[in-house]
């Protein structure tokens, strides 16, 4: 499976972000420990380098006014500063693990973590896999036996295939050891990259995306004739198709629509978005596919709708193509990934600048509130690593808090995922999107992870897209969608009588803001 676009795209922001970039890829640098583990530095001043100062591009600190030792994260709730260091090099010193990682980041990977090496003792070496064939290669080695790693960050919709195959080790008895504080993590990413189904915790968040509105002030203003408003402005995706042919016209080379319809995955993250708020859900009680449901259709139907004020080639349009006409200033409304709304105000990457405002997700009359978390990273260990404990202690540290919350401060991509982050006064100086995306993620919607659900994904995008370049019409193309999904899922042992997923363990991460009042 061919997937270089969005594993890569951390791959795509090295110019502009791998100096400071502390743990940008999940990698780490092999690190040379010597025998006399005694001698090891103290924890605390180990600790005491993994600051702001350090980590933050100078570019950006001087940006935001940020002191070497501003604290972008709790620190009673940072993973890293509140493990004993000393029981972990007590048990686990001098033992080696292997982190399979995508070739094209093993170099920024390289640049990350000695300090793992300096407090734990615990030697890192990378396994570099082409970004291109990674899950492939990855499936080969754990079907045959001989995975040569002990932990993987990988893509979060292929959970699904590694947790049915038992390739990965459940870590519930780790993260209670070790008091992991995993209940930072907003809902959405516990139920959707950490738990699969009924087999407990797999995986530990990694990237923590989420899907947003993101707008130009300066182009809005002349069409609302005043301020903009996060909640009032674009109430609606009705709003939103009202609006965008006046956005067409206020500015030459600004379109007033970008959002990602090209072929496969891409289109079906849009789709899925915008049909999430009329309530479309991927499936009923019994697996079968519900994505040719009036909310699923009337989904479509709004993307035909702005495609049409849209931005040229919209529907080849993948995550690279949409974010360089973004910062390159050339849409004034953009569904997009949360990193856009951070990017757009870093000089060196976008050449909007503070012509940006994240707003609160549009509705649709008699709809849902559901800002869609759909795809992301996630790490985990294999179920075949001779130093699992070990293994699960170096990404407890690359998933830490603090780590995280610089990864948002230099703009990397790599989305943090903890409460203690995204509700920081002072991370959210520096990211621009976070208070509306923190608030989101209390009503999340989210794709269950299902064995092959991005070969779905792939199937039912190649039809949205027909769509969107007028081959098909919106019901023809889901009814198509959904017998492909449903001869997928019958492959995959679903409809016999016990299936692969416990749908009632699984259902509660599809949208978290089920039976809450919603915020608007």
């Amino acid at each position: 499976m061919l997937l270089t676009s969005k594993l890569s795209r951390r791959s795509l922001l090295k110019s502009t972000a791998a100096t400071g970039a502390f743990a940008a890829v999940g990698g780490v640098n092999m690190f040379n420990i010597n025998s006399a583990f005694a001698a090891m530095k103290d924890p605390a001043e180990v600790l005491k380098t993994i600051n702001v100062g350090k980590y933050v591009k100078k570019e950006y600190r001087e940006q935001y006014k940020l002191g070497d030792n501003d604290e972008l994260w709790d620190s009673k709730k940072d993973w890293i500063r509140t493990v004993d260091w000393e029981a972990v090099r007590k048990e686990h010193a001098g033992k080696t693990v292997r982190f399979a990682i995508g070739a094209a980041d093993k170099e920024s990977a390289q640049d990350g973590v000695a300090p793992f090496a300096e407090l734990s003792g615990i030697k890192v070496e990378l396994v570099p896999i082409p970004d291109d064939s990674m899950y492939d290669k990855v499936v080969a080695e754990f079907l045959s036996g001989t995975a040569s790693f002990d932990a993987i960050q990988f893509f979060s919709p292929w959970l699904g295939d590694f947790g049915a195959q038992g390739f990965v080790k459940p870590l519930d008895e780790y993260i209670a050891k070790w008091k992991l504080p995993f209940d930072d993590f907003y809902e959405t990413y516990q139920l959707n990259y950490g738990h699969w189904s009924d087999k407990g915790i797999l995986g530990i968040p990694f990237d923590c995306d989420i899907q947003q509105v993101h707008v130009r002030p300066s182009i809005m203003k002349k069409v609302l004739g005043g301020e903009v408003d996060r909640v009032k402005s674009i109430a609606t995706y009705d709003d939103m198709i009202r609006l965008a042919p006046e956005l067409n016209k206020v500015e030459k080379g600004v379109n007033a629509i970008g959002m990602m319809c090209g072929r496969g995955f891409w289109a079906t993250y849009t789709w899925q978005h915008i049909a999430a708020q009329y309530g479309m859900q991927m499936f009923n009680d019994k697996w079968e596919p519900t994505i040719n449901s009036d909310a699923g259709i009337k989904g479509l139907e709004t993307i035909v709708a702005l495609s049409k004020n849209a931005i040229e080639g919209v529907a080849a349009a993948d995550w690279p193509t949409n974010r360089a006409a973004w910062l390159g200033g050339q849409i004034a409304c953009n569904i997009s990934w949360q990193d856009s709304g951070t990017q757009a105000t870093r000089p060196d990457q976008s050449k909007i600048g503070d012509d940006v405002m994240t707003i609160y997700e549009p509705r649709v009359a008699g709809g849902t509130y559901a800002p869609p978390n759909i795809a992301g990273s996630t790490s985990c260990v294999t179920a075949t690593s001779p130093e699992p404990e070990a293994a699960f202690l170096m990404l407890a540290f690359l998933t830490s808090a603090s780590i995280m919350a610089m990864n948002e401060a230099n703009a990397n991509g790599v989305a943090p995922g903890y409460k203690s982050v995204l509700a920081n006064e002072k991370l959210r100086a520096v990211s621009q999107p976070a208070k509306v995306w923190s608030e989101a993620l209390d009503y999340a919607w989210c794709a269950p992870r299902l064995p092959q659900g991005f070969q779905m994904d792939q199937e039912i995008g190649f039809l949205i897209n027909k769509v969107v370049v007028g081959e098909l019409k919106p019901k023809d193309a889901l009814d198509q969608a959904a017998v492909k999904v449903k001869d997928i899922m019958t492959k995959n042992g679903f409809y016999k009588g016990k299936d692969p997923m416990n749908f009632a363990a699984v259902e509660p991460g599809m949208w978290i803001g089920k039976g809450k009042k919603a915020p608007f």
